[in-house]
């Protein structure tokens, strides 16, 4: 499944990054997210066995959610989550590069990006979604300015320091979509509690 069809599917533009997943622990905590509607998953490339995460929620529920990997940096990253059957990429900054060989290798590029010009080098590279990054950083009256320049069929996710308590702010500001880490899953979380997180994340962008 990929981003597109996941959303088209009905999913809340809630993407859950796992930064820290074992793969042991991966598979049960896709599906409780799933189970709550959230079917957009990140593996960062700095959790343990990433490649191995990925490929195990890709086997699972790979045609219930979009999986992907992210903090990924090079080349080398790009194909190795191709080759475990990622479907989208996330990355902290804007590489031409990766970009395109994400394309090529069949996965949708999400990079990150702070100003406009990081934003067009990453649209001119091939990237049609941005993640706006660090999100809270600048706050979203930024990002109400970056979305009068940039093009609307980009699309726009906000990611770091956006939660249940804030995202109904950078959702009337122009953001398409949230990543959320570290206030959903952190190492160790069992599968049970991450999906009532994810549930209250669900609920508030339905509220928003």
């Amino acid at each position: 499944m990929t981003i597109d069809e996941a959303l088209e599917a009905g999913a809340p533009p809630i993407m859950a990054i796992l930064r820290g997943v074992r793969p042991d622990e991966a598979v049960g905590i896709g599906r409780a997210l799933v189970a709550t509607g959230v079917r957009l998953i990140e593996v960062p490339f700095n959790s343990p066995e990433p490649a191995a995460s990925i490929a195990a929620l890709a086997d699972a529920i790979g045609d219930e959610a979009a999986i992907g990997g992210g903090t990924i940096l090079t080349p080398a990253m790009v194909d190795q989550l191709a080759d475990a059957g990622g479907r989208f990429m996330v990355s902290p900054n804007t590489d031409p590069a990766v970009i395109a060989l994400a394309a090529v290798r069949g996965l949708e590029p999400l990079p990150g990006f702070l100003t406009p010009t990081e934003a067009f080098a990453a649209i001119g590279a091939g990237a049609r979604q941005l993640k706006v990054f660090p999100g809270s950083v600048l706050g979203s009256a930024y990002l109400s300015s970056l979305r009068d320049v940039l093009p609307r069929e980009v699309r726009l996710w906000v990611v770091g320091g956006v939660g249940v308590a804030n995202l109904a702010e950078f959702r009337a500001r122009g953001a398409d979509g949230i990543g959320v880490g570290g206030s959903l899953y952190k190492p160790g979380d069992a599968a049970a509690t991450v999906g009532k997180k994810a549930a209250a994340l669900v609920s508030a962008w339905q509220s928003a």
